[in-house]
């Protein structure tokens, strides 16, 4: 049985603050497929916090 995780999404917002970039910046990676993977509830982007560190650190390891 699959447990759901209670912890909070992050908004897009939230995720520009941890990385540092605007806001903007992280709808543009969207439309060119690039950054964390969003989900999209509604009209809202949602990120998995455990996802948007992951690929931060492969970033970080690709560079």
């Amino acid at each position: 049985m699959m447990v759901a995780s209670l912890e909070r999404r992050w908004t897009v917002d939230d995720v520009s603050v941890y990385l540092g970039v605007p806001v903007k910046t992280l709808y543009k990676w969207r439309c060119h497929g690039y950054g964390p993977e969003a989900v999209r509830i509604g009209k809202h982007l949602r990120y998995d916090p455990d996802e948007v560190v992951a690929w931060f650190n492969a970033q970080k390891s690709a560079s």
